[in-house]
């Protein structure tokens, strides 16, 4: 990748961050934490990897993503809304009772969302089944789920990877959003779920570790990931919760909670352009 999209991708994951903690402050309700340690990730796949129209999105010739963390949809939003699929104003009415923006992803009712997620480790496992019916129907294009590490505590999480290592995923990639953190403290005290990599590799998948905010890093595995062939592929990107807002980087605290007045200007200071 070279360094003029590098920088393009960087301008855009900033304009992303301010808009998760604008959207999180004006509704005082969300998770802002996730979407930050997230928005690298995803910022990459919408707007450099997938194949991800807004119009005429046959199932099986456009990429898919899942997010199956799907508390994170202050950063999931950002994405849909600079691709065009609702107008950006919609973001300001994040959380509120007429928007279609709610806390959690719906398919039925925002334009982009391929699968309702919410209840944590219900996703991935559509995300699997997403990926075999792709392969089935000889289709070329991808299945992505984002996952996150205190999500894996679920034990669908690991039927599902047992399930996409045994039948041979290749359609399908995975990332795991390792930031280390939960709503209620370090994911290895509440309950940990290390050595990650390793419980992938036992169930048959390609495994990769990389900085999950380093776009170069983030490229070169996806790149990886597609020249795989006889098996699913997991990356495991190593992040910070809150990433970008010094007051919320490694801090469990804002894994859902809002800032207050005071937080919200130092936030927009930090992430000004």
């Amino acid at each position: 990748m070279n360094q003029d999209e590098v920088k393009r991708l960087k301008a855009l994951a900033r304009k992303f961050r301010r808009e998760i903690v604008e959207m999180v402050y004006t509704a005082q309700s969300g998770h802002p934490g996730g979407s930050l340690s997230i928005i690298d990730i995803l910022t990459y796949l919408f707007f450099h990897e997938m194949k991800y129209p807004v119009k005429n999105r046959d199932v099986f010739s456009t990429d898919r993503l899942v997010m199956s963390k799907g508390h994170a949809t202050p950063a999931l939003y950002s994405c849909l809304a600079e691709k065009g699929f609702f107008p950006e104003a919609e973001l300001k009415r994040f959380r509120q009772i007429d928007s279609i923006l709610q806390g959690h992803p719906e398919n039925e009712f925002v334009p982009g969302v391929d699968v309702t997620t919410g209840s944590l480790g219900q996703g991935f496992p559509q995300a699997v089944g997403m990926a075999l019916g792709m392969r089935l129907a000889g289709s070329d294009k991808h299945v992505f789920a984002i996952m996150g590490d205190g999500e894996c505590q679920e034990g669908i999480i690991w039927e599902a990877a047992m399930s996409a290592g045994h039948y041979k995923t290749d359609k399908l990639t995975a990332v795991v959003d390792l930031n280390g953190l939960q709503i209620d403290g370090n994911v290895k005290d509440v309950m940990n779920v290390n050595p990650v990599p390793d419980k992938f590799a036992a169930s048959h998948w390609h495994v990769q570790e990389i900085d999950g905010h380093d776009f170069n890093e983030i490229d070169k595995a996806v790149r990886t990931a597609h020249a795989v062939t006889d098996k699913p592929s997991v990356i495991i990107a190593h992040t910070v919760k809150g990433k970008g807002v010094s007051f919320m980087e490694n801090n469990y605290k804002f894994h859902g909670s809002p800032p207050n007045d005071e937080q919200f200007k130092i936030a927009m200071k930090e992430l000004a352009p």
